[in-house]
């Protein structure tokens, strides 16, 4: 009897704790938006790579993007990454809707983790020009966007036409795929995706905050040859990096990087002149890694572990950047550089606290927001001095 009792009260706890577990996911999604907090499934798709799966969509706009709708209009839409996107901040905190706040314009986010310059020439001519917007905006992130490029389309046959090099066997898929182990990591990865509750717990708030102080402090220790960090505090800098993943996607000796590069540049043209068809303005933000953010204290520095890798990196991502910069200005393709705003906000704390995510947090996406809103600002001047002429 007593080993019954005993059952039925286990039984009766358990039955309480998820009761009360599912009234509190339903309240935190009747208080906050899921997509600022439930992380995107994703599913294969033969041109893009990777869409949206449709048992994510709940959480976003019927394209599968993070806003509340898909508008009939849109001002301008930004089409991007993640960070685009505006990983590790609310929906209302990337730099898109920040820019939107400052300029007063309607901005559209087709921004989606893991995309490149294929998927934005993809998504700006088969989506964004049917919003009828004034300006197309891409957010052309120097850390993985060229070895996106080059992926892509070597590894997906409806882009094969870009291709120039002999066929080769390309893996195109760079989104995690569906955990293959039946512990606790694919149940961790079920719930990052379906309960608001345990993003809060673990991912977000003080969680989040402590747990990733406590990987920076330590990153060189827990991702040996992978991760490193600086600690200054008179300078209230405590960041983490992971330079050599960046520096695959960046480094000018790789034959495929370069590649990406020239195909990279080839979208950007084509896209320029499918918005001049439109009577659509096209720009691009040029968005910097983190290293490049924190070049000052990085370059250099014997003290920091891993930084003959953070110097190539470094040399790699200039050479990249000037590169860029030229063929656009050669091509009359504007573009605005959020880095100088960047590196001078570096003691705001502009990135997740985390040494496994290296995107801006909301600190970060304000300051690119605003260079954004600036160019807009000076953009809109600009043509009313014609006007008046």
């Amino acid at each position: 009897m007593k080993l019954k009792s005993i059952l039925i009260n286990l039984a009766v706890l358990g039955v309480a704790v998820v009761v009360a577990l599912s009234l509190a996911e339903f309240a935190a999604r009747l208080v906050l938006n899921p997509a600022d907090f439930l992380r995107l499934e994703v599913v294969q798709d033969d041109i893009l790579g990777a869409v949206p799966s449709p048992s994510a969509l709940a959480a976003f706009d019927r394209w599968g993007f993070r806003n509340p709708k898909v508008p009939e209009t849109s001002d301008i839409v930004a089409v991007g990454d993640s960070h685009t996107y505006g990983n590790t901040a609310r929906m209302v905190d990337s730099w898109p809707y920040v820019a939107s706040r400052l300029s007063g314009r309607q901005v559209y986010n087709m921004g989606l983790g893991g995309y490149g310059p294929n998927q934005y020439f993809y998504l700006s001519k088969t989506k964004a020009l049917t919003l009828k917007p004034k300006m197309i905006i891409w957010g052309l992130y120097m850390g993985d966007d060229f070895e996106n490029a080059f992926s892509l389309t070597y590894g997906r046959d409806y882009w094969k036409d870009l291709r120039i090099l002999p066929p080769q066997k390309v893996e195109a898929n760079i989104w995690e795929g569906p955990p293959t182990d039946t512990g606790i990591r694919k149940v961790r990865v079920w719930l990052s995706r379906h309960c608001v509750i345990y993003q809060l717990a673990f991912h977000a708030g003080f969680g989040g905050r402590v747990k990733g102080d406590i990987q920076i402090r330590n990153a060189a220790e827990l991702y040996p040859g992978y991760a490193t960090s600086i600690n200054i505090p008179e300078k209230h800098i405590l960041e983490a990096f992971r330079p050599k993943a960046v520096l695959f996607g960046l480094d000018q000796d790789n034959p495929n990087v370069r590649e990406g590069m020239r195909i990279t540049f080839e979208l950007l043209k084509q896209m320029n002149e499918l918005c001049q068809q439109n009577h659509v303005q096209f720009v691009v933000v040029v968005i910097p890694t983190k290293e490049m953010v924190f070049s000052q204290y990085l370059e250099h520095n014997a003290k920091v572990p891993m930084d003959d890798v953070i110097d190539k990196l470094l040399v790699s991502e200039r050479s990249a950047r000037a590169q860029t910069f030229q063929f656009m200005t050669d091509d009359k393709i504007p573009y605005v550089d959020p880095l100088p705003g960047l590196q001078q906000s570096v003691g705001e704390g502009l990135y997740a606290s985390s040494a496994g995510d290296m995107h801006p947090n909301r600190n970060g996406y304000r300051v690119i927001g605003e260079a954004v809103a600036d160019y807009l600002k000076h953009a809109d001047a600009s043509k009313q001095s014609t006007a008046k002429q």
